[in-house]
């Protein structure tokens, strides 16, 4: 592999007309220079699309655009390149075009839960901030193809400030998640100012930057960048392999670089049909991410973004890679397995099931291997009602401040101190019959 990089550096050096390797490290250079045509793929590659593939491809980038580093380019391997993962993940397929019934633009539905411009507040103590729509490279399986590459849309100086001042204005929110596009792209000094500003603020806790740069374009993971890092510790960063092909010597130093800077690293993935819809390559992808201090943290199963149906596979998949995850592996090489919820219902665990039955003081379970056991509950245990009096509990939580906020979902129903017995949806049509009985 390592040969098959340096034979693609002298032809990119080549087509590129540069006479000093030394550019190549340069994350500027790579931005400058990334792959944005059919035919400079071709060229770089060595590779031939028929008259017809080539005007549909061209049809596809006109609306999802082509950007791939000459980086990542290197990676693939031009001999078969129609089954490379890098390839797959970095090329346009004409299944693009196929936009299917239940594909939407926001499947998320991050814009209609954006209170200001760039902001997502989905979940109770935690937001969603957009602060770049650029990124190294365009991942064809991306959730927001709808905004990345969009530079009309590039958020300015104004508008994240409005994103901080919501934040500044909302005291529960404690954990700020900075993403795009990619966070990592903006410059030194504005992702400063950003991270500057943010730590002003009192109630917020933790800071999450989300980048695919040390997948795609490590360089940018340079000393003056990770000495800016350390100043606004505690910084969380997750990136985003979806291969071990993808764990180069390049990637490993840019990870190394910020762990040894004390940032505890996480990685989602994504299932994608085709590329690492296997156990074994999952497995190996997550072994391979914590020997590199990198905590796997989730698997998503893919969105319904528009033209990604080719790259989703069925929920079944991703059970049978967690069933042959789950005690075949280390606990903390194990990823959440989840489902993001159309409509912004948000991220949904989704595991094998383990939990068999229960009885009385007793629960049935099975473990990886398939052998069923019990486990017998205690016979004396008191319950501690829950009515959200913090301050009264005779718990140890009463020695420290308490959060206060309004119970919702199933907490709601498991507070012993509310009424509520159900949830109903909206527009039930059983007790809208009720509704209507009772005026008769």
């Amino acid at each position: 592999m390592q040969l098959v990089i340096e034979e693609k550096l002298k032809e990119l050096e080549k087509n590129y007309k540069n006479k000093n390797l030394s550019y190549w490290k340069d994350w500027k250079w790579q931005l400058k220079n990334s792959i944005k045509t059919i035919s400079a793929f071709e060229r770089l590659l060595n590779i031939k699309f028929t008259h017809e593939e080539r005007e549909e491809l061209e049809k596809i980038t006109s609306t999802f655009p082509l950007s791939i580093t000459p980086y990542y380019l290197s990676l693939i391997d031009p001999d078969d390149y129609k089954h490379d993962p890098i390839f797959l993940q970095a090329f346009p397929s004409i299944n693009e075009s196929m936009v299917g019934n239940h594909d939407m633009e926001d499947p998320l539905y991050e814009d209609k839960d954006s209170p200001v411009p760039g902001i997502t507040h989905r979940y109770p103590d935690r937001v969603l901030f957009h602060i770049s729509n650029v990124c190294a490279m365009y991942c064809r399986h991306c959730t927001r193809k709808r905004k990345v590459g969009d530079v009309s849309s590039i958020p300015n100086k104004e508008e994240l400030k409005k994103g901080i001042d919501y934040i500044r204005n909302t005291p529960q929110i404690r954990d700020v998640l900075l993403s795009g596009g990619d966070a990592l792209l903006l410059s030194d000094e504005n992702l400063d100012w950003i991270l500057t500003e943010i730590q002003k603020i009192s109630h917020v806790e933790v800071i999450r930057i989300g980048s695919r740069v040390p997948v795609v374009l490590p360089y940018r993971i340079t000393g003056d960048l990770v000495n800016m890092l350390k100043k606004h510790h505690p910084i969380w960063i997750n990136t985003h392999f979806n291969h071990p092909r993808e764990l180069t010597e390049d990637s490993k130093e840019a990870l190394r670089k910020l762990a040894d800077a004390g940032i505890p690293l996480g990685n989602q993935s994504v299932l994608l049909a085709g590329i690492n819809d296997c156990p074994e390559i999952i497995k190996k992808l997550c072994q391979q991410l914590v020997k590199n201090r990198v905590r796997p943290y989730y698997l998503y199963q893919c969105d319904l973004s528009e033209g990604l149906a080719h790259f989703r596979t069925p929920v079944s998949k991703g059970i049978e890679i967690m069933e042959r995850l789950i005690g075949h592996t280390s606990g903390f090489a194990v990823p959440r397995y989840v489902i993001d919820a159309p409509g912004g219902g948000g991220k949904i665990p989704v595991m094998p099931n383990y939990f068999i039955s229960f009885a009385p003081n007793k629960v049935i379970l099975r473990n990886y291997e398939g052998i069923i056991t019990s486990y017998k509950e205690p016979d004396s245990y008191k319950n501690h009602d829950c009515i959200k009096g913090c301050e009264d509990c005779k718990l140890m939580m009463k020695t420290y401040e308490a959060d206060k906020y309004k119970a919702i979902g199933i907490e709601k129903l498991l507070l012993d101190s509310v009424d509520t017995i159900s949830l109903i949806p909206q527009n039930n049509n059983r007790l809208q019959r009720r509704e209507d009985n009772d005026e008769d």
